[in-house]
């Protein structure tokens, strides 16, 4: 009798419970999403293209850095927190970027990007959670190709809208960056979203926050912590590029009475937010978006064939990611390299680094990190000596390094292929380098080689890449 009446009970209370949260979710603001004449798949297509350039321009925290896991997690948690009616098979991930400015944007189709800066300003981790909430707002109800879509012209297609992404990230001011929340780089095409557009990120943010554990009041509260903590006669970048639509504070509060929040014990993890902060406050200070823009530089051909560039070598360098991304501009051959990783091109070969793995020192050109590919003329009657002939002449520029091994033979894309390790003490890291030379015979006679190059503690983080580069080389000749 005791059990029977403990299911009616439960039952009842289920019901309830039910009731209440269908009267909540009645009472909360619908957003319905702008007219838009692109598919999704367009949005992730325009996401990828701009997110590999970003992932390529921009210092990225490393996979797997604590900051990163952290900010991944508390993004994944509000994306479980999407209300059914909005989901879409979006691409979803979140970076962090080693920049100063209290700033964050989103792409369409999923990919967003969070300064260091805004991580360091927000009081707690519901003021952070607040500013994701709100970018994921702008992914989820597509403004980025509701903006292209209202420009209502026929030269906005996807792809020149990913284009423009690209064009934009590469060449664009510090301010400059696309950002969900105010421009996606099509210049007269597409201008800053309305305020109306504003409105419905902040609204559904905060239903998002509330079904994700969260108290949307933060989020109201991280747009007084920004102006208090921005500062200049600019305005805050993040604020400035996602204009009020009036009364946002009030409108996220009045918003937030109609949700179902948990207040006495929101889903803070204060632990990891202070832990994070504490690591950060304990790093070197981040440059702004605007010394990232000053240090940026592409390397360009010269006369001589090798590279130039006007970057500048970084002690501290980011981990390969783990994502790759497909280079084929050269005629010489086609590889997969990690996104954050850049091309350099000279005459017959090319080099690619992360940004501080490569520089100028003394008007020379210095590899650190990363790998070189390209085709020399091969100087001996057959590959062993012509291997003898390169490396000599490559050791006679960095006279620090000692071979460690002798020659192994190796398969390069289904060639016969040499390859022998060194190591020295660079004179301009201070660090004990390891080098590794791989050398096979073109089809036309010449000699195809690859180095691959990173500090010895490192080198470990780094072979993944190097493997995933040798086994998807393809040689043209």
């Amino acid at each position: 009798m005791f059990r029977l009446k403990h299911r009616k009970f439960s039952k009842l209370v289920a019901v309830m419970l039910a009731l209440t949260i269908t009267m909540l979710s009645l009472a909360q603001t619908k957003i319905v999403p702008p007219p838009n004449k692109y598919k999704p798949s367009d949005d992730i297509q325009i996401g990828r293209k701009g997110a590999q350039e970003v992932r390529q321009q921009m210092p990225i925290f490393p996979q797997g850095d604590e900051t990163d896991r952290y900010v991944e997690r508390v993004g994944q948690r509000l994306v479980q927190a999407i209300p059914q009616e909005y989901e879409a098979q979006f691409e979803y991930s979140f970076d962090v970027v080693n920049a100063r400015d209290i700033n964050a944007f989103a792409l369409p189709g999923g990919p967003m990007f969070v300064n260091r800066g805004m991580i360091e300003a927000a009081k707690n981790e519901g003021e952070m959670a607040g500013v994701m909430a709100h970018e994921i707002s702008h992914v989820v109800l597509r403004h980025g190709t509701a903006q292209a879509t209202k420009a209502g012209s026929a030269k906005v297609q996807g792809a020149a809208i990913a284009g423009a992404i690209a064009g934009a990230i590469i060449g664009g001011t510090a301010g400059g960056l696309i950002t969900q929340g105010s421009q996606i780089g099509l210049g007269a095409y597409i201008t800053k979203y309305s305020r109306e557009y504003e409105s419905q990120a902040d609204i559904l943010g905060a239903q998002i926050m509330a079904r994700a554990g969260y108290d949307p009041r933060d989020l109201a509260n991280m747009f007084k912590t920004i102006e208090q903590q921005s500062g200049g006669s600019n305005g805050p970048e993040w604020l400035s590029s996602h204009p009020n639509p009036g009364n946002r504070y009030e409108r996220i509060n009045q918003e937030a009475a109609l949700l179902r929040i948990n207040r006495t014990n929101p889903r803070y993890d204060v632990a990891e937010f202070e832990r994070v902060k504490a690591k950060l406050r304990g790093l070197p200070q981040a440059p702004t978006m605007a010394e990232i823009e000053k240090q940026k530089g592409g390397g360009q051909q010269t006369s001589g064939g090798s590279t130039s560039t006007n970057e500048q070598i970084l002690s501290r360098v980011e981990l390969p990611t783990s994502r790759y991304r497909d280079y084929s501009g050269s005629n010489l051959f086609r590889v997969q390299v990690p996104e954050n990783w850049r091309d350099f091109a000279a005459q017959n070969s090319v080099t690619f680094a992360p940004r501080g793995g490569i520089g100028n020192v003394q008007n020379q050109t210095v590899h650190t990190h990363g790998a070189e590919i390209g085709v020399t003329q091969a100087n001996g009657r057959d590959l062993r000596e012509a291997s003898d002939n390169f490396i000599n002449g490559m050791l006679q520029g960095n006279s620090y390094l000692r071979a460690t091994s002798g020659y192994r033979r190796v398969r390069v894309e289904n060639r016969n292929a040499l390859g022998r390790g060194f190591s020295g003490r660079s004179p301009i890291t201070g660090k004990n380098e390891t080098v590794s030379i791989f050398t096979a015979q073109q089809g036309n006679g010449g000699l195809f080689y690859i180095i691959l190059i990173a500090p010895e503690d490192e080198y470990r983080a780094y072979q993944p890449a190097f493997d995933t580069l040798l086994r998807s080389l393809r040689i043209s000749q």
